[in-house]
């Protein structure tokens, strides 16, 4: 399973039209992105999961990740033992736990004790009649103990919405060995006003969810950041301008220890594939 170079990560490939998206996955594989990583905030992933296999040929199909809250682990082993087989050694399981104000919104009290829920969902998949292999899942993983677990009972660690002062600080912590496969979302585009304006939107959301906002306070920013949207937080989250400032900041992670850079889109419509932004990637990364 080939976890280098660079992936998409990408809301669009897990909700959008399935036709769009199954042309949009071969195409994003001719293009030559390793990898493809779809998120879960509801609704039957591993079927998304088995499109996008479906709809390509050799590239890693990754949650990014599982909403572990939302899926029973044994079912889970079994659909991935089943996939793999039919589809081969390209589906990379990435479980999260998550954030509270959105599972405890469905069942109050429900989100507790992540880093023992994470153990224990591991250790069901672990003793599953068809057990997901270690090196074949990641964690979604932000602090030094979520990151601790990530390389002694998986491959490696996916953090989310990171700089690359964390992807550091997270290889620091991983050490040498597993992985460290970091998102990073970018705008191509050289107007300020636009990247403020789509950038603030995206980040908005995530500045209300703890585990986020509790990282992003560790790394350096203040509560005025996030309260604001600061153009300090902005650019550092965000790569945004022409195709060489995104691939500088991809580079940034490598040299502090990524593996594996899976990159997202943004455009000012949320919904619609930002294909034309993949290909002009693509260019500039071959």
């Amino acid at each position: 399973m080939d976890l280098s170079g660079v992936g998409i990560w990408s809301n669009q490939l897990r909700y959008g039209d399935p036709g769009e998206s199954a042309e949009a996955a071969a195409e994003l594989e001719e293009l030559g992105f390793t990898a493809l990583w779809i998120p879960d905030i509801g609704g039957p992933v591993l079927d998304a999961v088995e499109h996008l296999l479906r709809s390509t040929k050799q590239i890693v199909i990754a949650t990014g990740i599982l909403n572990l809250w939302m899926h029973e682990p044994s079912e889970v082993a079994a659909r991935y033992a089943s996939l793999t087989q039919t589809h081969g050694d390209r589906f990379l399981l990435g479980i999260g736990v998550s954030h509270a104000p959105l599972i405890d919104s469905r069942e109050p009290g429900r989100y507790r004790k992540p880093l023992a829920a994470t153990r224990a969902f591991l250790d069901a998949l672990d003793a599953a009649d068809e057990p997901v292999p270690v090196e074949n899942r990641v964690l979604a993983a932000l602090g030094p103990k979520m990151l601790e677990l990530s390389a002694t009972r998986a491959r490696g660690a996916h953090p989310y919405l990171v700089t690359p002062d964390h992807t550091r600080q997270a290889r620091e912590v991983l050490g040498d060995g597993p992985l460290l496969l970091p998102e990073q979302a970018v705008l191509l585009t050289d107007n300020r006003d636009e990247a403020r304006a789509v950038g603030t939107n995206f980040l908005r959301t995530y500045m209300a969810l703890p585990n986020y906002a509790n990282n992003l306070l560790r790394s350096g920013f203040t509560q005025g950041d996030l309260d604001s949207i600061s153009d300090r937080l902005l650019d550092a989250v965000i790569a945004w301008g022409d195709e060489d400032a995104v691939v500088r900041r991809i580079d940034e992670h490598k040299q502090a220890g990524a593996d594996h850079v899976c990159v997202q889109a943004l455009t000012a419509d949320p919904l619609g594939f930002p294909r034309e932004q993949w290909r002009r990637l693509a260019a500039a990364l071959t």
